[in-house]
């Protein structure tokens, strides 16, 4: 029988190794902004802004003027857009796309253990591994300044997630593909990781007992009122409210489809259910004004399954990584979501709306824990940029090749370092984008839902 050439781990390290010859490892703390004197910012932001909600649009600059931290997180599409001339090593990875560090977080496994991982993909695609580490890298200096930590404190937590992918990567190397794969972080690894720190452990397990609140009959509670003895989505206008373009019709026709991507035994849990009411949610801040639905559906009045229906746009990579477009946006999203995540949620699916645009569908917030970030210490924001390091090697070596990236790392800090020369440097040029962002909203370029006492009170 005819087989491929099978190489060793060794082999394989020494190849990763071998890159640095045509992209070393300090040339990643270079800064190369998209396309020189062509960078135009607000184009950018209005490019990102096109095809969604033409209402919702105020409401997305709105949140993205909340600190230069809330403006980095909306703006993807121009990190994306400065990352296509940065050098790479060459190696290719299946990518977040948005590795920022509030897209890491907890949530159940379909057993119902908590894990940590990404849990955010909309922009998901294959392309350079490097493109990750430096968005999360620059997020942990953008939003350590906003808490007011020290210039060198904010470098030292960003230089830590790297240290943290480089040594888990490392260790990843030596193990099987399957034992890559089968991996996950806990909850008991993360208090591992916090070792005796009694005000740490502390933060976790509050963490911990805030997910098992986040319930679907939590969420029952909180969005629903009786209406006839069966529970209907309240209207909260903006933010959430009934779509009058929407019809039962084309909401059932819809999860026809949507239906035919899960697996038999899925389908045969999700017919038990049936449609009840539906809504627009507005969530986040890169998606605001992307079309986002909450669906309520109910096996029996106080039995209910909520599922989130976000639309799939093209990723922000797409038109980078030089690649064909994907056939459907929605199964984008889903299939890198299940290639990175250690578990992915049961009702995990896709399908195309009646206007031909394409959605991901998704539990509503099933045990979901987000960082607080607003309140974190140097110290934990150090330990907390460790752990998603830790989570993103996990997510690259499932999808991707351990011992390539690791022989391309090496064992010492010069990639780690570089990167948080990155990571700072581009902190400096968020903040740069950010009052041209303000400016702009200013002088009326950009429209925001902020009246101008509470835009005066944000950029006091």
């Amino acid at each position: 029988m005819a087989t491929k050439s099978i190489h060793t781990r060794r082999t394989t390290q020494a190849a990763g190794k071998a890159l640095r010859d045509k992209c070393p490892r300090g040339v990643h703390g270079k800064v190369i902004l998209g396309h020189g004197d062509k960078r135009d910012v607000i184009a950018l932001m209005k490019a990102s802004n096109e095809g969604r909600v033409e209402e919702l649009i105020p409401v997305r600059h709105g949140r993205m003027l909340q600190s230069p931290f809330a403006f980095f997180r909306g703006s993807a599409a121009i990190q994306a857009y400065d990352l296509d001339r940065t050098p790479t090593s060459g190696i290719d990875v299946q990518a977040c796309g948005d590795c920022h560090l509030m897209n890491f977080g907890g949530f159940a496994t379909p057993e119902r253990t908590l894990v940590f991982d990404i849990n955010d993909f909309d922009e998901t695609l294959r392309a350079p591994f490097e493109w990750d580490l430096k968005r999360l890298a620059a997020s942990f200096v953008v939003a350590a300044r906003w808490r007011g930590f020290r210039r060198a404190q904010a470098r030292e937590i960003a230089v830590q997630a790297v240290t943290s992918y480089r040594e888990s990567m490392r260790k990843r190397a030596g193990t099987g593909v399957l034992e890559g794969w089968y991996s996950r972080i806990t909850f008991d690894d993360v208090l591992a990781l916090v070792g005796k720190d009694a005000t740490l452990m502390a933060r976790v397990r509050k963490r911990l007992a805030e997910a098992h609140e986040q319930t679907q009959e939590h969420v029952l509670q909180k969005l629903t009122s009786p209406v006839r003895s069966l529970p209907r989505i309240i209207d909260r206008h903006p933010l959430l409210f009934h779509p009058k373009d929407v019809t039962e019709r084309v909401i059932a026709a819809f999860f026809k489809r949507y239906r035919k991507t899960l697996p038999e035994e899925r389908r045969i849990l999700f017919d038990r259910f049936k449609l009840v009411d539906a809504a627009i949610k507005v969530v986040g801040v890169g998606s605001v004004g992307t079309r986002c639905y909450v669906v309520l559906f109910l096996a029996a009045p106080d039995d209910p399954l909520f599922l989130q229906v976000k639309e799939a746009r093209r990723s922000v990579l797409e038109q980078f990584t030089r690649r064909a477009r994907v056939a459907h946006n929605g199964q984008r999203v889903v299939v890198g979501q299940r290639l990175m995540q250690s578990a992915s949620d049961i009702f995990l699916g896709w399908s195309r709306g009646a206007t031909g645009r394409d959605f991901y569908v998704r539990q509503l917030r099933d045990m979901k824990v987000a960082p607080a970030v607003e309140s974190q210490t140097p110290r934990v924001m150090r330990t907390y940029a460790r752990l998603c390091g830790f989570a993103l090697a996990r997510a690259h070596d499932k999808a991707g090749d351990a011992a390539m990236i690791a022989g391309y790392l090496g064992s010492t800090d010069r990639f780690d370092q570089a990167i948080g020369d990155y990571a700072v440097a581009y902190a400096d040029q968020v903040e740069h984008d950010y009052a041209t962002f303000v400016a702009a909203v200013l002088n009326g370029r950009l429209k925001s839902d902020l009246s101008p006492r509470q835009l005066e009170t944000v950029l006091r």
